[in-house]
């Protein structure tokens, strides 16, 4: 399994924005059944974390992003399970409008081209610390629970 609590929640924001934005009926009953899934998903991850049957060397699957630091400043991500997983649905909003401005990249003016090639890769960049950062506050809940 390399799904982890953190990539399993981003998958579901990322149904819930194209449900947001879609009035095809099919398309739609396509992603409830998939948001359905995604939740049943997220329940078991987490209670197999938590039982012991998924090892908690395998509730982290680091995204090791490799950039260059200066100059790509990303947001501070903390907080608790439901905290990050406001974060990270927050930054696939910001992340979803963006990525729409790029569809239609022709049509963006010139200066500010470079600004949004530059957001993308930063909203990126601030979308794996999320679901870096729910995976290890995962870890840190089963190892507190273990340690009882």
């Amino acid at each position: 399994m390399a799904e982890t609590l953190g990539m399993l929640c981003d998958k579901l924001t990322i149904v819930k924005l194209k449900q947001y934005h879609s009035e095809d009926e099919n398309r739609l009953k396509s992603l409830d059944q998939q948001a359905k899934q995604l939740q049943e998903e997220i329940d078991q991850f987490v209670a197999g974390a938590v039982s012991g049957d998924i090892p908690v060397e395998r509730l982290t699957f680091a995204a090791n992003k490799v950039f260059k630091k200066e100059g790509n400043e990303v947001a501070e991500i903390n907080g608790n399970i439901g905290e990050l997983f406001f974060q990270l649905a927050d930054v696939n909003c910001r992340l979803w409008h963006a990525v729409e401005k790029g569809y239609d990249i022709e049509n963006v003016p010139v200066a500010e081209k470079d600004n949004l090639v530059k957001m993308l890769a930063v909203l990126n960049l601030e979308r794996n610390k999320c679901i870096d950062a729910i995976d290890l506050q995962l870890v840190e809940i089963v190892n507190k629970k273990n340690k009882i």
